[in-house]
């Protein structure tokens, strides 16, 4: 249960942060394209986090557990770390320059999916959170941790469709609803980035 509640807590940060997959679901949403938005929230994503599985999982098969151990307390630090930044950066910020508008083409969903696979979140998930999960499955059991990648599809996807239709419920108030999200998604990521360390220092 408790890798399951980490994993969806990750999932569900994931899924409230607005990407440029998110704006053009949102795009499709509007327009009632809803097999099309549903499409790009889950197709481009799990073609990302399929690769960086195959990544995470052979690269920890690798090096020692104890190297993994120590890994995951820098992923929560970092987890933390990082949610605390953007909530002290946000408010310093002048007025929100204007959006690119990302509608639906081959052109913009290959850009919106490598922004996806290049942000420094995806890569400090899946290096120093999943990754030593990974590792951990290795002297459990790959059955142990099933719970934490149940949970993380479970809470991005659910929170990936949840944060798409309240924007595209409340177009008026767009900006609102993205500041609500971007502030409620931070401060998970720093609840489980504590939780995280935490565990890991009761585990070792």
């Amino acid at each position: 249960m408790q890798l399951f509640l980490l994993g969806l807590g990750m999932g569900v940060v994931g899924g409230l942060v607005p990407t440029p997959l998110h704006l053009i679901a949102l795009t499709q949403m509007t327009l009632k394209h809803w097999v099309r938005a549903v499409w790009i929230l889950v197709g481009p994503p799990t073609l990302v986090d399929a690769l960086f599985f195959l990544v995470a999982f052979f690269f920890y098969q690798l090096i020692p557990t104890s190297v993994a151990h120590y890994t995951s307390y820098g992923g929560g630090v970092a987890m933390a770390g990082f949610g605390a930044y953007l909530l002290w950066e946000n408010p310093r910020k002048g007025p929100a320059k204007k959006e690119r508008s990302w509608k639906l083409s081959y052109g913009s969903l290959a850009v919106a999916t490598v922004v996806e696979a290049s942000a420094p979140g995806t890569w400090v998930y899946w290096l120093a959170i999943a990754g030593p999960v990974i590792a951990e499955g290795r002297v459990q059991g790959y059955g142990h941790i099933l719970p934490f990648f149940v949970g993380s599809l479970i809470g991005y996807y659910g929170a990936s469709f949840l944060s798409v239709w309240l924007m595209a419920w409340g177009a008026g108030a767009h900006k609102r609803f993205r500041t609500f999200l971007f502030f409620a998604a931070n401060i998970l990521l720093i609840v489980v980035g504590i939780l995280f360390i935490v565990r890991e220092y009761f585990a070792g």
